[in-house]
């Protein structure tokens, strides 16, 4: 490009967001902000969020209903915690709202926030032009998004053009404009494995026991997840758009199934928790990682005998076994290891030792395309959260 004299500007909007961004990423690693949420797999309390509400109904699906979005969403949101009661009594259930009327989306993450949930999840129903478009999804905060998950976070995220104060209230956010959504990108990240195990288990569920179709697991710019300070997931039940999924999320029975399935996914999860990070009250966990060797003479022990993480790119997944050799499939990389975790195969690269060298090398696997790809660690063989890993990294 030729020189013109002129510096380059910079959109006033996206430097303050990123700023503010910015900022809220370094606080991820304040242990006064975020200590009682990351000493333990325990789960004490969940917000469930039923998405739209009073003057903003959500989609109206084909129209052959008198139940909107918003109604579905509702019904859903209070069977689940009704069920999650009834798996873990000990979990406390906090909804956004539980009957019929409007909430923002900023006082909905508020919300969660100061009443320091574990879990946030948010419930919503799809819609799309064509009336063929079918399955359920579960979204969590990310920045590797197509098209299509562009297209639901400007859908999900238009309601704030709803409130008076909007322009305020978002700091300059706008779902119409692209733009805008870069700056959501730099929140989340602290949960954002977290949040993935958690739509795993999801998806997991509607899959193999309610048998819905799986659109997967898919990362979008949404402000109701980005700015919860906890693992957080919003759920597209399925689409209102097509005669039959409407049918199904519209019968008892349909909704029974989805919400019982979101319940044993939370239980799935943690019980995940709970073997992958150490219980603050079990101090004696710390010491369970240095291997079994007696030596008299710490100076001379063998560095080998300590055991430390393994840090690994994760593909993608698969619920059917894929040939790791395929050089068409995982673009010529090289050795890819299959993970077999319950009934879902995972497919990651690389061996690395350190953090820091696999975090390089993940910017460089997606540049080949894998956009969805992230970080994951092991320990003796077994999956383990990255907070963790990272602590063991360093003894």
């Amino acid at each position: 490009m030729p020189a013109t004299g002129r510096k380059p500007s910079l959109n006033p909007a996206i430097l303050r967001w990123n700023l503010v961004g910015f900022a809220l990423l370094l606080s991820a690693w304040s242990p006064e902000v975020w200590g009682w949420r990351t000493a333990s797999g325990a789960l004490k309390k969940i917000v469930i969020d039923a998405g739209h509400g009073g003057q903003d109904a959500g989609n109206p699906g084909t129209g052959r209903y008198k139940s909107r979005e918003k109604d579905v969403a509702l019904q859903v949101a209070l069977m689940t915690g009704q069920k999650i009661k009834e798996l873990m009594p000990e979990v406390e259930i906090l909804y956004t709202r539980d009957k019929d009327y409007f909430v923002t989306l900023h006082e909905r993450t508020a919300f969660a926030n100061r009443n320091k949930a574990d879990l946030f999840i948010s419930i919503h129903c799809d819609a799309f032009t064509s009336p063929a478009a079918v399955g359920s999804s579960t979204f969590v905060m990310g920045k590797d998004h197509g098209d299509e998950n562009l297209r639901v976070a400007q859908q999900e995220n238009s309601v704030i053009f709803l409130e008076k104060d909007y322009k305020e209230q978002y700091e300059g956010f706008d779902p119409s404009k692209p733009e805008t959504y870069i700056a959501l990108t730099l929140y989340q990240n602290h949960f954002q494995e977290r949040s993935i195990l958690l739509a795993d288990r999801i998806q997991n569920r509607f899959r193999e026991q309610a048998g819905r179709k799986d659109r997967g697991v898919k990362q979008q710019p949404l402000w109701v997840t980005s700015r919860a300070s906890m693992p957080a997931v919003l759920i597209e039940l399925g689409f209102l758009t097509n005669r039959a999924e409407e049918d199904f999320l519209n019968s008892p029975k349909g909704k029974s199934a989805m919400s019982e399935q979101i319940a044993e996914a939370v239980r799935d999860y943690r019980n995940a928790m709970a073997t992958a990070l150490p219980e603050v009250n079990k101090p004696e966990l710390g010491n369970a990682v240095e291997a079994p060797i007696p030596t008299p003479e710490p100076e001379k022990a063998n560095p080998a005998a300590v055991a430390k993480p393994l840090f690994r790119i994760q593909l993608r997944t698969s619920a059917k076994a894929l040939d790791p050799a395929d050089a068409e499939l995982f673009k010529g990389l090289n050795p890819i290891v299959e993970l077999v975790e319950g009934s879902r195969y995972r497919y990651a690269y690389g061996a690395f030792e350190h953090y820091e060298d696999c975090k390089k090398e993940l910017g460089k696997i997606k540049a080949l395309g894998f956009g969805d790809a992230f970080v994951v660690a092991e320990f003796n063989g077994q999956r383990i959260g990255l907070d963790e890993a990272r602590t063991l990294e360093k003894r």
